[in-house]
């Protein structure tokens, strides 16, 4: 994300001096000569040194112009004054101050506490890693010669059983690594627990097998892809670029946020183009249906969710519409995102929870089986809606174009599901393992039914099916609703 600068003059820091020991793991001193910044009243940078007889230097920045939200670099710091100089060491629910001599005082600020910084930043660059996947996405579809080149079959273990032909493109693989390089470098917490639906590994025009990542310059990042590409070395260069470029937000109501759990204890799933097949056809005509569309472009959408590591219930969500509409005037495509946070007691979204509707609206796949669109219809005053890609199908129930989202397979994912599930969660609905809930309900067993996780893949499973949503699933804001698909699901035999 892009930083803001401060138009206050620069004030010197003092020599630093020798650092005095103190417990816990690591000291911090305020390097000599580094710019502070007057608006925040912190230093821009610390040394982080051990307290062991050899100390490791190590620079990290802690705090910029643009807000609070560097400070979970340290997240909690206190002060310790030798000859005239200020030590900065970590100490529990202190406040962040800042002095460089007798000369020179620096106002003290509070610091808001660490872990709402963290998620509060997280969730910021979870946005901002959306809009530069959305920003990728729409490159390669401009591109319309080069597209044709971006495409891979998968194969093997990572291939979807339900499509006949499920592709994989570069803009898939590519949008996944800048998403992980971007989170991982801003959160180290979280660099092992990024995960998503698409392997790396690319298949190059002659054959080769080329490991998509992103590298430390543009200019590296270029000539990997141009392993890919070639001989298209301005469409390498274009997509370097892209990766490479910051992307600035400016969302008030986002930059408002403020939440309470630590990145350490989260994990995320990505699905960097969901509905790849829509995405690939690039249909921009299909006219929706009472506001749903069948089909098309709009259906190809950039997932990312976060889930608590231990429950496996997912608390962040965004969803980013790549090609939501075109600009009138330069018909380039636009697009927009939602957010949603549903953790503890805390629900936030970028949205409102729809309104309720009396009868529910039912949307499900073209492939659902028979006998559930036979007792879903007359639920539904005989008038079912279908759309193309789950993640969509997803997002109709949370823009409250749909009630209920209803499949009877296992063929979603949990790169599909975690961001909308948080979002759904936000609005005070949810997403329920259908399988589990039926055999409850049949059981008469109390109690709520229950819901779909995130850290729990298969056992004995292999590839992308390890992660399956088996049984099936409902997506839903109003409980009511809820029940009442339910009671008509569990008339089908065999589900």
């Amino acid at each position: 994300m892009s930083t803001s600068t401060s138009s206050h003059p620069h004030v010197p820091i003092s020599p630093r001096p020798q650092v005095p020991t103190v417990s816990g793991p690591y000291i911090h001193v305020l390097p000599p000569h580094i710019p502070m910044s007057p608006r925040l009243h912190v230093p821009i940078l610390t040394s982080r040194v051990s307290t062991s007889p050899h100390p490791r230097p190590h620079v990290r920045a802690v705090a910029s112009g643009s807000g609070w939200d560097r400070c979970r670099q340290v997240p909690t710091l206190a002060l310790l004054k030798s000859q005239n100089h200020w030590a900065v060491a970590g100490g529990p629910g202190r406040r962040w101050e800042v002095a460089t001599s007798p000369q020179c005082h620096v106002p003290s600020a509070p610091c808001p506490p660490a872990p709402a910084l963290a998620m509060a930043g997280l969730l910021q660059a979870l946005v901002g890693a959306s809009e530069k996947a959305a920003a990728i996405a729409r490159l390669c579809r401009r591109e319309q010669p080069l597209f044709q080149l971006l495409v891979a079959e998968k194969t093997g273990p990572d291939r979807n059983r339900r499509f006949l032909q499920d592709f994989k493109t570069l803009a898939d693989v590519l949008i996944q690594e800048v998403i992980k390089h971007d989170l991982g470098k801003e959160f180290p917490e979280l660099l092992d627990h990024i995960h998503g639906e698409e392997s790396n590994e690319f298949r190059s025009p002659e054959g080769e097998m080329v490991t998509v990542r992103v590298c430390a310059t543009p200019g590296d990042t270029a000539a990997l892809l141009l392993a890919v590409l070639a001989p298209e070395r301005e469409a390498a260069e274009l997509l370097a670029d892209a990766v490479h470029r910051d992307v600035a937000l400016a969302d008030a109501a986002l930059a408002g946020v403020e939440l309470s759990i630590l990145p350490q204890d989260l994990a995320i799933w990505i699905d960097p183009i969901d509905s790849t097949n829509e995405y690939i056809r690039g249909c921009e005509d299909v006219a929706p249906i009472d506001g749903v569309a069948p089909a098309g472009l709009c259906s190809a959408l950039v997932l990312i969710g976060a889930y608590d590591r231990h429950t496996g219930c997912p608390v962040l969500g965004v969803i980013n519409e790549p090609f939501f509409r075109r600009d009138p005037v330069t018909r380039r495509w636009q697009g927009q995102y939602h957010w949603g946070v549903a953790y503890g007691d805390t629900r936030l979204s970028s949205l409102s929870p729809p309104g309720p509707s009396p009868v529910p609206r039912v949307v499900l796949s073209r492939a659902e089986a028979p006998a559930v669109r036979a007792v879903l219809e007359p639920l539904c005053g005989g008038r079912l809606l279908f759309a193309a890609g789950a993640g969509y199908k997803l997002l109709c129930v949370i823009l409250g174009l749909a009630d209920i989202y209803v499949l009877s397979e296992g063929s979603t994912f949990a790169w599909d599901a975690c961001a909308p599930h948080a979002i759904l969660r936000a609005l005070g609905g949810g997403i329920v393992a259908l399988a589990e809930a039926l055999r409850m309900r049949r059981a008469q067993s109390a109690g709520t039914p229950p819901e779909l996780v995130y850290n729990r893949p298969i056992d004995r499973v292999d590839g992308a099916e390890r992660w399956a949503n088996r049984g099936g699933l409902v997506a839903y804001v109003d409980p009511q609703h809820l029940e009442a698909v339910l009671a008509a699901l569990a008339t089908v035999p065999g589900l």
